[in-house]
């Protein structure tokens, strides 16, 4: 069983040229990924003010026209794409439709306050990092408070001071053009991780697939939402480190020397290094890391054992362990449901595999094989993501 297991897990990999060539060239990945977390947001907001076509897009949200006006005449020495709207319903119609940098709001709007507004902004994952910046005549510092409360990034009391305004606006755009940046950074690595898997067409859809099924399980032990999306994640990064395994090992049909496996075994160790720089993919690192470790101790990179293994990475181990066993491959047919799950158990018996996890995985598992693993909005949001991603990468 040890050769089967350890074939299986080969055959995740990539058919056809990986992108990085050799072992030593992992830590100049490394590098440039980390470059990506660290692009000069700063300057490409300030090319993008120059360039009419990515000039960043204000929407001021207020019902007096006068306070648009004078808000569009403050603003109208700096190339800014400026949208108005008279009332909450129209700002969410246009929220909907462009791509908006900043919202400026009145706190005292027709069908609902700026308060509220403001705080229906920011619970949607889709507007929760546009920056607000609030305005309001009416004097006293509770609605300053309020407003900030609210979620509201910055609060001007009118009669406002235009050099005042101007500095507050640049300096909200220039921090969401940093976040942007990291935000398309880790798509970048998304797109990478998908797009390695896609070279090898007995593995399509495996990432959704181990999506699905590490959500499943995690909702099964009522792991919390943010644990969830975690195994959403990991189920895409979680082999990204096999871009840097040389063709010759990683598409090899036989079996593998010992020198060949160790450097094999190193993808865990290279993915956790690619996605390390990636402050928002911190808790996926055990993940990435970890998912070849054994509950014995005889596991791969570090040996660790028994619960010393993160809990997320055991999970997505059975997920990844059952989705190989359940899809067919070159050297072996698809085994059925109950095929999966009595190899899955005997592992567990033998030391291999956690042997609580096992068990519950084989009562969930069928049904998750036809699971939609995009249960709530972020899941759909991230692949639409990715898909844009692929299609800008194919150009």
């Amino acid at each position: 069983m040890e050769v089967k297991t350890e074939s299986i897990n080969t055959a995740l990999a990539p058919r056809g040229p990986v992108l990085v060539k050799s072992p030593a060239e992992p830590q100049g990945l490394a590098r440039w990924t980390g470059g990506l977390s660290r692009i000069s947001a700063a300057s490409t907001w300030e090319s993008a003010l120059e360039d009419a076509l990515d000039a960043p897009t204000i929407l001021i949200v207020d019902g007096l026209e006068l306070n648009r006006r004078l808000l569009k005449g403050i603003l109208k020495a700096t190339n800014y794409k400026i949208l108005e709207a008279a009332r909450p319903s129209e700002a969410f119609a246009m929220l909907e439709s462009e791509k908006i940098d900043l919202v400026m709001a009145d706190l005292v709007m027709s069908e609902m306050s700026g308060i509220e507004f403001c705080g229906m902004l920011k619970a949607d994952r889709r507007t929760q990092l546009i920056p607000i910046l609030m305005t309001t005549g009416v004097q006293g510092v509770e609605n300053e408070v309020a407003g900030l409360e609210s979620g509201a990034d910055e609060f001007l009391i009118r009669p406002l001071k235009p050099s005042l305004v101007r500095v507050r606006v640049r300096t909200m755009l220039r921090n969401k053009a940093l976040i942007d940046s990291l935000e398309e950074a880790e798509t970048i690595l998304f797109a990478l991780a998908q797009a390695v898997e896609h070279r090898d067409r007995y593995t399509g859809q495996h990432c959704e697939r181990l999506a699905a099924y590490g959500m499943g399980l995690a909702r099964a032990l009522g792991l919390s939402k943010a644990d969830q999306l975690t195994l959403f994640r990991g189920g895409y990064l979680h082999d990204i480190g096999k871009i840097s395994i040389p063709d010759s090992i990683l598409f090899k049909r036989g079996l593998l020397t010992d020198q060949e496996w160790e450097v094999m075994r190193q993808h865990t160790v290279r993915g956790e290094e690619i996605c390390r720089p990636m402050k928002s993919l911190a808790p996926v690192l055990p993940i990435i890391r970890s998912h070849h470790e054994r509950w014995d101790g005889t596991g791969y990179p570090d040996g660790l054992r028994g619960e010393e293994i993160p809990l997320l990475a055991r999970i997505m181990q059975v997920a990844d362990i059952y989705d190989a066993l359940t899809t067919a491959r070159p050297y072996k047919p698809a085994f059925s449901h109950d095929q999966a799950i009595s190899m899955m158990q005997e592992e567990a018996k033998r030391g291999w595999r956690d042997p609580e996890l096992v068990p519950l995985f084989a009562e969930i598992a069928h049904p998750l094989q036809t699971a939609d693993p995009t249960p709530w909005r972020e899941s759909a949001e991230m692949q639409e993501s990715l898909e844009n991603m692929r299609r800008h990468i194919s150009r």
